[in-house]
């Protein structure tokens, strides 16, 4: 320590500090902050943001979930790289960041919040907004937030930025601990002045480590493969974290192994790889569940385990079946009594493929591949249909985008229909896919959709949303429009929560209170989605057909703002067709009033009795 010091708040502080952190690449790791001032934020924060300029710059959305979105989506896009914080006040706006933090630490992705609090010094206490806890006197809005984020903190002094600071950069660059943080600023804090040391604010670079698997590990999983007959790999979201991709295509196709994909890890791999045997599980394809069942060694890289990924542990059906599960995260490599391999997902196969040598598995059946592609090509066809008043399906109008993209395109979606039809149906360049589907937050895709630009400016991104999700919130398509964002946006308006639907009547329900025809209504809505959207600055169009959907992505490419196509669909119709999907287990009622209910729980019986939840 040299003894000199600089005076500044301690919103100035964390600003100051924030600016001079950096990555390996050189570029500042807190890319910007999300902003909407209240009274606990404006003052101190507030004017500290205002001073930093473009040192660390500030954009103003219109709701702190989905500017949180946004951020989220950013990092998505950055591969956890980079990430960007969001401030709020300390009511509304501080408990509007739950969800987004829930969303952000389920798929493990760095974001953060910094909203605001109460009076440290308690004086004016209770303060405009201000949660009282009768029986604990140190409760706020902000706690709300301790449970869906990775680290937490309560700035009540200055100086404890000395020391959380630091903390919070830490977790999110740390591959297994990867999280969102919350530092609750106190308000009255943030305005206090502080001498702080100058080697405080020495710029620094923070490096994302890829720990080394252990050799006896290692060893054991080396085996393993070296005894397996049909093992096949279930690429996660880790695989595009640790930069696996290449690593993962000449590892599979050295040993030939295939390998199957989550919706986190789907475009590890492009489809075109021949290794590559499409999504697994509930929303999974022929052939990945076909080379799933069989496999008598399941690795898992880089994934959660999530049930639509294992068909609710039924999927993996072959009696000897053992699961190997390689992660960042022991936590994850532990789970259903997996042989684990903890390490970085890159590294891991390099020092495998050096133990395997030239050691080759079964080689599974291409026809499996192939055939499956040919069927998508088929089920994804334009329509061939003359009669007015025809609505496409989801699966024509995926095909219709792909036909209407290239390489450079990513499609993105989160909720709904959708990420099911996605994860079977689209077939994307090596990372054309972006879904959140840890969370599968209805509201994601508008604000994930401007973030994931942002990140990725060179590529095209499509935002498939349902006419459900739109509505729960679309405000941050004002924002890309002012900020000049482009993304097209296929808005598929089928009239409410028709994926919902189908899961309510295939578990023996009777349709309700998912479609508004359903609903206690007194009228069914006509929405003018395309009047909406033009409302809010963004270029809007309706798309008459199948063809018409086609002509208007390619026009979408010429614009420097966010393009809305909205297309009427046919709700009754799921995305998936012949031996496609697997069982998920969701719980039929026991007691039923309906035969359709009493012969869903049947079939409910049968197919949990597939599940296997240890080995």
């Amino acid at each position: 320590m040299t003894g000199k010091t600089i005076r500044l708040t301690a919103a100035q502080a964390m600003v100051k500090w924030l600016s001079v952190q950096h990555n390996e690449d050189g570029e500042r790791f807190i890319d910007g902050v999300w902003a909407i001032f209240g009274h606990g934020n404006v003052a101190g924060l507030g004017e500290a943001l205002q001073g930093a300029g473009d040192s660390l710059p500030t954009w103003r959305g219109q709701n702190e979930q989905t500017m949180a979105h946004a951020a989220i989506a950013y990092a998505k896009g950055k591969r956890r790289t980079r990430a960007q914080a969001v401030t709020s006040s300390i009511g509304p706006g501080a408990t509007n960041l739950v969800t987004a933090a829930a969303l952000a630490h389920v798929n493990r992705l760095p974001l953060l919040l910094i909203p605001g609090d109460v009076f440290a010094n308690r004086r004016p206490d209770p303060v405009l907004q201000q949660i009282e806890d009768f029986g604990d006197g140190t409760v706020t809005a902000n706690d709300c937030l301790r449970p869906v984020v990775r680290y937490f903190d309560r700035i009540t002094r200055p100086e404890h930025l000395l020391t959380c600071l630091p903390r919070a950069l830490a977790v999110m660059t740390d591959p297994a601990d990867c999280g969102p943080v919350c530092l609750a600023f106190c308000q009255d804090v943030q305005a206090e002045a502080h001498d702080w040391p100058e080697e405080f604010f020495t710029p620094r670079v923070w490096r994302i480590r890829r720990p080394e698997p252990d050799a006896t590990e290692l060893a054991a999983v080396a085996e393993l493969i070296r005894a397996a007959s049909n093992p096949v790999i279930v690429a996660g979201g880790g695989v595009i974290y640790s930069r696996a991709e290449q690593a993962l295509a000449d590892f599979a196709s050295r040993h030939a192994i295939p390998v199957v994909e989550t919706q986190a890890g789907k475009s590890a791999l492009a489809q075109a790889h021949p290794m590559n045997f499409g999504a697994s599980g509930v929303d999974g394809s022929a052939a990945a569940n076909r080379v799933s069942e069989t496999a008598d060694l399941v690795i898992g890289l880089g994934t959660r385990f999530q049930d639509f990924t294992t068909g609710s542990w039924a999927l993996f059906a072959h009696p000897g079946r053992r699961i190997v599960s390689i992660n960042v995260a022991a936590y994850d490599a532990l789970k259903h009594g997996a042989v684990p391999l903890v390490g970085d997902a890159r590294v891991a196969l390099e020092r495998l493929d050096l133990l395997l040598g030239d050691h080759r598995a079964a080689a599974p059946d291409p026809d499996l591949r192939t055939g499956w592609l040919a069927a998508v090509g088929a089920h994804c066809a334009a329509p061939v249909h003359g009669e007015p008043g025809y609505r496409p399906r989801d699966r024509e109008v995926i095909g219709a985008v792909q036909r209407a993209t290239g390489d450079s395109a990513i499609a993105m979606c989160a909720a709904g229909t959708m990420p099911g039809a996605l994860k079977l149906l689209w077939q994307p360049s090596q990372g054309g896919y972006h879904m959140e589907y840890g969370f599968s937050c209805m509201g994601y895709e508008i604000a994930g959709a401007m973030g994931l630009k942002l990140a990725r400016p060179e590529r095209e991104v499509i935002c498939f949303v349902g006419d459900g999700s739109y509505m729960m919130a679309n405000s941050e398509l004002a924002t890309a429009v002012m900020r000049r964002v482009p993304f097209t946006v296929v808005l598929t308006d089928n009239r409410g929560y028709g994926c919902i639907n189908r899961l309510q009547q295939g578990c023996g329900g009777a349709e309700f209170n998912n479609m508004y025809k359903d609903c206690a209504i007194e009228a069914q809505p006509e929405i003018d989605y395309v009047a909406h959207a033009a409302a809010m600055g963004a270029h809007a169009v309706k798309a008459r057909d199948i063809a018409s959907l086609e002509a208007e992505i390619a026009s979408a490419r010429r614009r420097d703002i966010p393009t809305v196509i909205v297309i009427d669909t046919d709700a009754t119709e799921g995305p998936g067709f012949g031996a496609a999907g697997h069982w998920w287990d969701v719980a039929v009622p026991a007691v039923g009033r309906t035969g359709k209910l009493r012969e869903a729980y049947a079939r409910y019986l049968e197919n949990m009795a597939c599940q296997r939840l240890v080995n």
